[in-house]
This record gives structure tokens, sequence and C-alpha cells, in this order.
């Protein structure tokens, strides 16, 4: 049954396959008919890739059907009929070796695409009161759970939505989402990701988002994405195609003319077909992007990957990246004629409508103080500054020091502490107070940057909205010595357009970053709790919030190139090996055209290794392995 669907899949092969036992059939009672053909069939394909290759001549492209072209065209002129043949069936059963590889390769990507929960169990609610109980669940697509839903997860199932415990207590495995092996214990309140699988115990939760707008769904976008995109495989075989090309033809013709027999130019080009080239580099590639995906760094494309391996420079934004981003408030400094818990409930009421993460430590500071922040009657966040609401018929502004001494340059400037950050108020235009908070930086940031260099990288940087003392406080404690500060989104992008050391790799994870992230060669998004916009924009999303995941991103993306030109330079080495065999007619045409399928499968499984290496990554990431924050809840 397999077998028909791939002829069904493959028609082209089956079609030769067909061809080819005829005309080994025919071969002893009618070996004219057997000639003719196997040459019409054979000059038929000739026509269909010549007719592609004049095309891709025509627009400036020297490819590698030229070769193959030439090498059918040799075979029929001299007898080789059958060797033809082969050569056809090694073509059109190169897409089959390569999907096959690729199906291989991309088993990090399948995984994380069939994991998608397809199903929900949804609770019913009382018809009085509209509250949801533990009656009998109804089984949903999880498509369609709405938010405030209270759905039943079943042991070792995979949450289908974000959502809140409502059980007293679970356990979680979370390890395809943030690379974590070990469970992680949930409780009453606590968020719960989706994607994450639950443990030995039913529990109930109340969902806090749609599929679309989960974290896992937006891994699985990533994913999908990632898969689907084309390798440079065009680009990379290319650059051999010509030289090999010119060689091959090169030993022919001195075969040819040194023999005087025309039978040794076509002994030597069936052995110069261009599978290796076309196949390697592509299942190189695909081997990449998946032992990426099952390390949580998702690549969205092979041109990253190789950018990624040649990457001269890295740029940093600061909180949350080079950060954990989770700062806490320290202090409040409130001016005459107002109290702390006002300055700070006034402070969260207009955080509430920012995105930054400083807004969510706000929020979080002031509900821990039993503090509920007002509704504003207008809100709106000016990008890397701060926000301006109207509370209460009151203008309030929160932000940066220069935001606020906007409307009142008498905004004094608060003394910090080396990693500490200053939030800045004024009420009606009048300096009101600041807030001091302390972010602390990444335990593996200051390795992670050391590995980085060690792996090729000249020069790093901070790129930072913050200001210039709270900057170079981090970038001392973490060991980059180029920082710039108090930088707009549109400054970020400038200042990465004027690097001269490239490829350039971006590093962030709020918002504001998707601007640069898109601009760099290589965007990465800390994307474990990043946003869904610097996610979209940036060629690498990191799903785990592990900072030491950036320099792995390199690691792989150099031995993946190291692979693919290995490949690749393995099936020249050995072609042109074969050619000089064949040249002093020691191998026959038939002989040699099987020879080449050897080389194809010799490529492929070198190709594959771009898959492996698990022990030599784990050896040289132990110094950044990171050591997470102790913090409750969820991630």
């Amino acid at each position: 049954m397999a077998f028909k669907r791939a002829l069904r899949r493959y028609p082209l092969v089956a079609a030769t396959i067909v061809v080819l036992a005829v005309v080994l059939l025919l071969e002893t009672s009618a070996p004219a008919a057997a000639a003719w053909l196997a040459s019409l069939y054979t000059l038929g394909i000739v026509v269909v890739t010549g007719v592609g290759m004049v095309r891709d001549i025509m627009r400036g492209h020297w490819g590698l059907d030229i070769l193959a072209v030439v090498a059918m065209l040799a075979t029929v002129a001299v007898g080789e009929y059958i060797a033809g043949l082969i050569i056809v069936l090694m073509l059109s059963g190169g897409e089959a070796l390569e999907v096959y590889a690729a199906g291989r390769a991309k088993g990090e990507l399948n995984a994380l695409l069939d994991r998608a929960p397809q199903l929900a169990h949804r609770l019913p609610s009382d018809a009085d009161t509209g509250e949801q109980h533990t009656g009998t669940a109804e089984d949903i697509p999880a498509t369609e759970v709405a938010v405030d839903d209270v759905l039943l997860i079943k042991p070792a199932e995979v949450v289908p939505v974000d959502g809140v415990l409502l059980s007293a207590a679970a356990s979680f495995d979370e390890s395809s989402l943030t690379g974590e092996s070990v469970p992680v214990a949930r409780t009453t309140g606590e968020s719960v990701m989706s994607g994450s699988v639950n443990g030995t115990l039913a529990v109930r939760m109340r969902a806090t988002a749609t599929t679309s707008d989960s974290q896992y769904q937006r891994i699985v976008s990533l994913v999908q994405a990632a898969a689907d995109s084309k390798a440079p495989v065009v680009r990379l075989a290319d650059r051999f195609a010509v030289p090999f090309t010119v060689v091959s033809l090169l030993i022919a013709g001195i075969a040819w003319a040194v023999s005087g027999d025309p039978v040794r130019f076509a002994e030597v080009l069936v052995l110069a077909t261009p599978c290796p080239l076309l196949i390697a580099a592509p299942v190189a590639f695909i081997s990449g992007m998946s032992r990426a995906a099952g390390n949580g760094i998702i690549v969205k494309g092979g041109a990253t990957l190789e950018q990624l391996s040649h990457a001269k420079t890295a740029a940093f934004d600061k909180t949350g990246t080079l950060t954990y981003g989770r700062p806490e408030l320290v202090a409040v400094n409130p001016e005459p004629g107002i109290d702390a818990d006002e300055l700070l409930t006034l402070a969260a009421s207009a955080e509430q409508y920012s995105s930054h993460v400083l807004a969510a430590s706000v929020l979080a500071a002031a509900r821990a103080r039993g503090l509920t922040p007002s509704p504003a009657d207008t809100a709106q966040e000016v990008a890397t500054n701060g926000v301006e609401a109207q509370i209460g018929g009151r203008t309030v502004r929160v932000g940066k020091r220069r935001f606020i001494a906007e409307t009142d340059p008498l905004t004094r400037a608060v003394d910090l502490a080396p990693g500490q950050m200053g939030v800045y108020l004024s009420v009606d235009g009048r300096f009101a107070g600041t807030l001091v908070m302390s972010d602390t930086a990444r335990t593996n940031a200051a390795d992670t940057l050391t590995t980085l260099r060690s792996l090729g990288i000249r020069e790093t940087l901070m790129l930072t909205g913050d200001g210039a003392v709270t900057a170079r406080s981090m970038g001392s404690t973490v060991g980059i010595t180029d920082i710039r500060a108090e930088l707009l989104p549109q400054d970020k992008v400038k200042a990465v357009a004027g690097l001269t050391l490239r490829p350039v790799i971006m590093v962030g994870d709020g918002v504001n970053d998707a601007p640069v992230l898109a601009a760099a060669d290589v965007g990465i998004a800390m994307g474990a709790r990043g946003s869904t916009a610097a996610s979209e924009s940036a060629d690498v999303v990191i799903v785990a919030d592990d900072f030491s995941k950036v320099a792995q991103a390199v690691r792989i993306g150099q031995r993946t190139m190291r692979v693919a030109l290995g490949s690749i330079w393995l099936g020249i080495g050995l072609s042109v090996a074969l050619m000089l065999v064949a040249s002093f007619g020691l191998i026959p045409a038939v002989a040699g055209a099987l020879t080449q399928e050897l080389v194809d499968l010799a490529t492929i499984l070198n190709a594959l290794r771009a898959l492996h290496g698990r022990k030599l990554f784990r050896r040289a990431e132990k110094a950044t392995t990171p050591h997470p924050a102790p913090v409750s809840g969820s991630i």
C-alpha cells in the first residue's frame, strides 16, 4: 500500500521505473525497440528539463540542470540508453529522496505541530447564575473555547488554551514551551500555559484566551512558518554550479579527446549529475531548523541559519532580555501634598494601559499593597516614554524623567543604586514623585556573552530606551561596554543600520523592539513572555525564557552551515574522483550511473548529521545553563 502511494505521489519516478523494466525485458528479444523506447523517453525528459533550463539561463541563472541535460544527451548519442534511463530515474528519484530525508529532519517541527490540542472539555454553566460547575463536561473543538469558559483538563492531556487554575493544586509539564524538563507546580489563581501537559490529576481551569491568542498556538504558527520556509538552497548550490559544471565538462572533454572515444565523454558525465548539490543543502538546513525547534528555538528559515553562522555583531535590549524583566518596587518617593499610596495608585491606574514590562510590575506592586487602580477616561501610551491618562479629572503622566520634564522642567532626578531605575510621575503638569524599581541581570547573561564572543561575535552593544545611568550599570554587570541609552524605536533602527560588522543579531522581547528586530540581519525575540509583534517580526523566536539559547542558536547555525557545506564538498569530491577514474575507461556508463546513486545517499546521510550533536551541545552549554530567579506564579 505504501509503495502504491509513493508511486501516485511521484508519477515521473513510476513512469521511469516502468519504462526501465520494459526496456530490460526487450533488451534480449528486441534490442532495437528497447533502444528506441529508452532513447525517446530520455529525450522527452531532456526537452522538459531543457525548457526550464533555458528559461533560467535567460533570467541570468546558470544552474546545475545543464550537467544533467548534457549527460542524458551524451548517453543517448553514444547508445548508452540504459545509463540515460538511470540518470532520469536518479533525477526524478532525487525529489523523493529529498522528501524522505526532509521528513526525518522535520521530526521536531512536526512533533510540535502534531501536539496542537484539538479538543477541549467545557463544563456547563448554571442557567440562573451563569456560574460554571463540575457537571458532565462537553467535548468541543478547541477553537470554540471562549474567554471565561471553565474547562476540565484530564490527566496527561495537553492544555488547549491559556488560563487560570481553579483547582487547589496541579502539576504541569511545560518542557515543550520552556525547555524545563521538571514539572511545574501550580496553585489556585496561577496561570497555566496552553501546550503544557497536565499531570496525574484532573483539574479545572478558567480560559483567559482563545486558541488563536494562546501561547502554544503562537508557537505552532511560528513553527508552521518555519516548516514551510525555503532554505537558501538555490543560492548555496549556485555558488558551486558553474565551477562544477566547467570542471565536469573539462574532464569529460579531455577524456574524449585523449581516448578518441565519445563513449568516454558519456561515462564521465553520468558521474557528474548534480543531485548531491541539490539535495544535501536543503536536508542540512531542515535538519538544523528541526534541531533548533527541539531546543526551544524556532528558526523561520534556512537563510536565517546561514546569517547566524556568519554573525559578527550582537545588539541587545536591556529589560526582559539582559534582565529577567520582572522589576520589583523598591521605594515610593512622593512630593509634598501627595502620599505614597496615592502616588502608587495613580501610577498603576495609568500603567494598566501600557504594554511595557515595567507597567506590569507597577500594577503588581499596587495590588500587593491592596490598592485598586482607577479606570481612565482616556489613555495614550507614548512609545518608550510612558503613558498619559485622564484619571478622575486629573491628567496623570507616568514614565521617564524627560517625559515628565516636558510638563514640569523642575522634575528632579532620583538617586539610583546599580540595577535600579526610576519611574517618574506628574499630576496636572506638576512633578508628583518617583517610584524606584529594581531589575536584576540574568544569572547567565555574562557567560552567554562570553560564549557568543568565542563563537565569533566580535562586537556587542546594548540598545535601550532606559536612562544612561541604569543602562551603564547593567552593562558593567554583564560585560557590555558599548551602551546606547535613551533610544526611541527609530533610534534603535538607525543604530543597527549604522553598524559595519555584519551580519548583525538583535535580541529583544517587547513590542517596542519589533521595528529593530525586523531591521536587523537576524532578529531574535525572547518569546516566552514577549509580545506577539516582536515574535512575528523576528527571524528567530526563543520559546523558553532562557538567554543562553541565543548562543545556542548561533552554534546551531554554525553547525548547520558546516554540515551543509561539508555535504556539498563530499558530493563534489566523490563525483570528481569517480569522474577521473571513469576518464580512463574504468567505469562503464551504467555502473557509473548506479554509483552516482551511492554518492547521493552518502551526501544525504551526511546532511542529516545536522540533526545530531546533542551531547556536544550540552557539554558546550554547561557554562551558560540558567539559574531561574525565584519567582512564584506563572512564567
